[in-house]
């Protein structure tokens, strides 16, 4: 089963090109599984005696200390497991295809109003951080893909940016005004290092995420008194504001890079402004008086 697991994450990495998180979080929930039926047998568990009871097993130690969101996402991980074991012939049966998941509610992106996020991508003293913000928050990127834009990505002329999403997937997004005016200033200032790295630590490195959560922290709190802010809300955010300016969701769809519009929806808070103008415009009846 180890020699499965191994191969897999190696699949994983090379062959589906999936993100080193994807990568990691599919072996730690495997190697999980695999200690969780060594301590039940008491030996090496083989992948073929594998069975649903097994994984029903596995899967109720885990929800009792884990939440809903968590056990689906180890369920996920066998059923991607099995489906490769089995097309790779390692197994006849797929006992993962009979498991269930549960049920989880999704709780709604945070909101984030058009003048606070003004106020928060302006708070920044340092022209590295309000270029990191406006990016965030202008082209609606993930905080993973802003740390890996290199300089070669952003094209000031044509005011757009190169993106490296999930699964190494590429797109274009446009680059606004003040984004492309905060990325120039930026680079007046950046030192000249072999660095391909777009925005730079203290040390002259690649700026990571940690550092780009604690930036987006500093600034909710002081611009916006918002002191539980995360990079995902800008994103959010451009979202939002795209949909109240009018932007259909396709077209924010492939801004944000999602492969299915079902996650665009639920990254967008359509406000009871935007509803009523939608409403006004199309419906016969919101012109007439009644009475």
């Amino acid at each position: 089963m180890q020699n499965a697991i191994a191969a897999f994450v190696e699949h994983l990495r090379s062959e589906k090109r999936a993100s080193p998180h994807t990568v990691e979080s599919y072996g730690r929930d495997l190697r999980g599984l695999h200690a969780f039926l060594l301590e039940k047998r008491g030996k090496e568990p083989k992948l073929a005696d594998v069975d649903i009871y097994a994984l029903r097993g596995w899967l109720g130690s885990i929800a009792r200390t884990h939440a809903p969101s968590s056990v689906a996402r180890h369920i996920a991980t066998v059923r991607t497991f099995f489906r490769w074991a089995r097309r790779s012939s390692l197994v006849t049966k797929d006992p993962a295809e009979l498991l269930s998941s549960p049920k989880v509610r999704r709780p709604l992106p945070t909101l984030v109003s058009a003048a606070a996020a003004g106020e928060i991508v302006e708070t920044p003293d340092g022209a590295r951080d309000r270029a990191a913000l406006e990016l965030m928050y202008g082209s609606g990127l993930r905080v993973s893909e802003l740390c890996g834009l290199d300089l070669g990505d952003v094209d000031l002329r044509e005011r757009r940016v190169r993106v490296t999403g999930k699964g190494n997937k590429e797109r274009i997004v446009p680059l606004g005004d003040k984004a492309a005016a905060a990325v120039e200033a930026w680079l007046e200032m950046r030192p000249n290092t072999e660095e391909r790295a777009l925005l730079l630590s203290s040390r002259g490195r690649r700026l990571g995420v940690r550092a780009v959560q604690l930036m987006t922290k500093k600034s909710g709190a002081l611009g916006a008194g918002r002191a539980d802010l995360h990079p995902h809300a800008l994103r959010h955010a451009c979202a939002t504001h795209m949909l109240d300016g009018g932007a259909d969701l396709r077209s924010i769809q492939e801004i944000l890079g999602h492969s299915s519009l079902t996650t665009t929806q639920r990254y967008t808070h359509v406000s009871i402004d935007h509803l009523m103008r939608v409403y006004d415009a199309a419906h016969p009846l919101a012109k007439k008086k009644i009475g």
